[in-house]
């Protein structure tokens, strides 16, 4: 029978198994306070009694994740890791630097599911879903690879974050607690591609993150060319969605618009969308679409996402470009993990 993870155990649920132990409740804050401290041999907590440091290695594992590889942009600081699993799954994480600190953008799930048409990480198909403690331990690596803090996280790396809901929601609490990486969740950014449901049930825990939502069309025929998922949540479906979440939760709706030439950048795509987001709590980003191998896809020029972004603009919408981070070591998410399997499938056919 497979251990459960330690780290993603609520502190209630460390409380209650502490308990059933027959120890004293304190004992749980010392579990929490060693694995804070980065120790996760349960035979080195030497504050706990025996008896209990026994029980944990017969119920828990401590996961852990290591840097397979790690490129770090010579423009602007940007690294890029590919970490390997317990099991030896690898994901993508991307540790970024601002000038209100270091952001980490961290993957929520081995592979995906969606197959949205600009994405590389899809293209290797879906494995399964990360843990809450591997989500945590993203960041805790890269902290202490790179020897900085991590003042705020955006789950935007491979995988749907909706899809894995449950363990998404974990880490989103985890990242509060104790012994944790302590950020507050409006330093918290979870993006969608327009999972409708996920969308209502994360509206009900009235969360302060930032929900950005892939949208990147303002119709139904070109976004459900890009994107498979529209075809079960159309565009008037997910505004609507998006709508109400931020009318309930107070905060302001974040859209992503992958600008990609010829296809969703023309001037008549930018007053549509305008028309649709007006009245309501939102910001568009505007993002040059990442050339990714196998793809036919080329980003807009930007004279064409100036034009786009001003007729947002004039229009009443606020929109921003984003800037672009790591251009030099392909920091768009699915790259890195897909050369290493490429160059992996080559390796044991030269054997």
């Amino acid at each position: 029978m497979s251990k459960s993870d330690l780290k993603s155990l609520s502190p209630e649920a460390l409380s209650a198994w502490v308990r059933e132990k027959g120890m004293p409740a304190y004992r749980a804050a010392q579990i929490r306070d060693w694995l804070s401290a980065g120790v996760t041999d349960f035979s080195k907590m030497s504050n706990l009694p025996l008896s209990l440091r026994e029980a944990l290695a017969a119920d828990f594992a401590v996961t852990e994740v290591k840097v397979e590889r790690k490129l770090v942009s010579a423009l602007d600081g940007t690294v890029k890791y590919l970490f390997s699993l317990p099991d030896g799954e690898t994901v993508e994480s991307v540790l970024m630097s601002y000038k209100h600190g270091y952001s980490q953008c961290i993957s929520t799930q081995v592979g995906c599911k969606m197959g949205c048409t600009f994405c590389a990480t899809g293209m290797g198909g879906y494995i399964r879903d990360l843990t809450a403690a591997e989500m945590m331990a993203q960041i805790e690596t890269a902290q202490n690879d790179h020897h900085v803090r991590v003042s705020s996280v955006v789950l935007m790396g491979m995988g749907e974050p909706l899809d894995n809901y449950d363990n998404v929601l974990r880490f989103l609490h985890m990242l509060g607690e104790r012994g944790n990486a302590q950020i507050g969740m409006r330093h918290v950014s979870l993006s969608t591609c327009g999972l409708v449901d996920q969308i209502y049930r994360l509206m009900e825990e009235k969360l302060q993150l930032t929900l950005s939502v892939s949208l990147h069309a303002p119709n139904d025929a070109i976004r459900s060319r890009m994107m498979p998922v529209n075809r079960r949540y159309p565009v008037d479906t997910l505004l609507a969605a998006c709508r109400e979440y931020a009318e309930v939760t107070g905060r302001r709706v974040s859209y992503e618009y992958a600008m990609v030439g010829g296809v969703n950048d023309s001037d008549a795509c930018a007053r549509e969308l305008a028309q649709k987001l007006r009245g309501t709590l939102c910001h568009v980003n505007l993002i040059p679409v990442n050339a990714v191998k196998g793809k036919d896809q080329h980003p807009s020029s930007r004279t064409r996402i100036g034009a786009f972004q001003h007729i947002l603009e004039q229009n009443g919408i606020t929109a921003t470009v984003r800037r672009t981070l790591g251009a030099d070591i392909n920091a768009s998410c699915g790259q890195l993990r897909r050369k290493a399997m490429e160059e992996a499938q080559k390796g044991e056919c030269s054997q």
